[in-house]
């Protein structure tokens, strides 16, 4: 049996109304998805060649460009960022971005890309902290690397208003947000549960966290490491 490759990816949760009545972004993979059919996730998916081409803007936080090179081959911390920033527009509309000052979006790259940056707007990175990391264990009809990216609604550079939610893409449906308190109560999976723990208590202590917990599955049995 061929070993299934594992995939760089990127995801984000994106937290609004954190001081008073906290809400996190959620979307449901639809029934006929081949990974994960049916349950709530955060938007994200695996990185493009694409990604590798776009340079965000920043400022990008420097402890997380450090800490996303850590225990791997990639070399290039600036793809997560764009992967995150893309799968969060395709997957929910919701476009994280500013201005273009100089070039044309025609000079940048093609792709999903042109889209994004076809009203005079490319990607931002600022307000984004890198605080999980997951490897979707043995198993699985696909494996991901998954970084996760924490985000603020105030503090993050949107293009629009955090209600305009109209996926660019069929793989999420059902987009809300929810009440932390509430996402309990839908079908999520496990890895996701852990990462919502971990970003509510990044919130309250302050970002970008002490360390990054690394979830991942070795000799048969569930692994956790920390990075830092």
């Amino acid at each position: 049996m061929n070993e299934i490759e594992i995939r760089d990816a990127a995801s984000v949760v994106l937290i609004r109304d954190h001081l008073n009545d906290p809400k996190v972004l959620v979307g449901q993979r639809g029934r006929d998805a081949v990974f994960m059919p049916r349950k709530f996730v955060f938007p994200g998916g695996a990185i493009d060649d694409c990604d590798c081409e776009v340079m965000p803007s920043g400022p990008i936080c420097e402890v997380s460009r450090r800490r996303l090179l850590l225990e791997t081959d990639a070399d290039n911390a600036e793809a997560f960022f764009s992967a995150a920033i893309r799968e969060v527009w395709e997957e929910t509309g919701i476009r994280l971005a500013v201005p273009i000052k100089s070039k044309p979006a025609s000079d940048f790259a093609g792709g999903a890309w042109r889209g994004f940056m076809s009203d005079g707007l490319q990607p931002s990175a600022k307000g984004l902290h890198f605080f999980f990391r997951a490897i979707t264990p043995p198993g699985r009809i696909r494996r991901f690397d998954a970084r996760f990216f924490l985000g603020r609604a105030e503090d993050l550079p949107i293009a629009g208003t955090t209600d305009e939610l109209i996926a660019k893409t069929d793989e999420l449906e059902n987009l809300r947000w929810a009440r932390i308190s509430e996402t309990r109560e839908l079908d999520m999976p496990f890895i996701s549960c852990l990462v919502l723990n971990a970003a509510e208590a990044a919130i309250e202590n302050g970002l970008p966290p002490e360390k990054i917990p690394f979830h991942y599955q070795a000799e048969g049995s569930r692994r956790i490491k920390y990075l830092s």
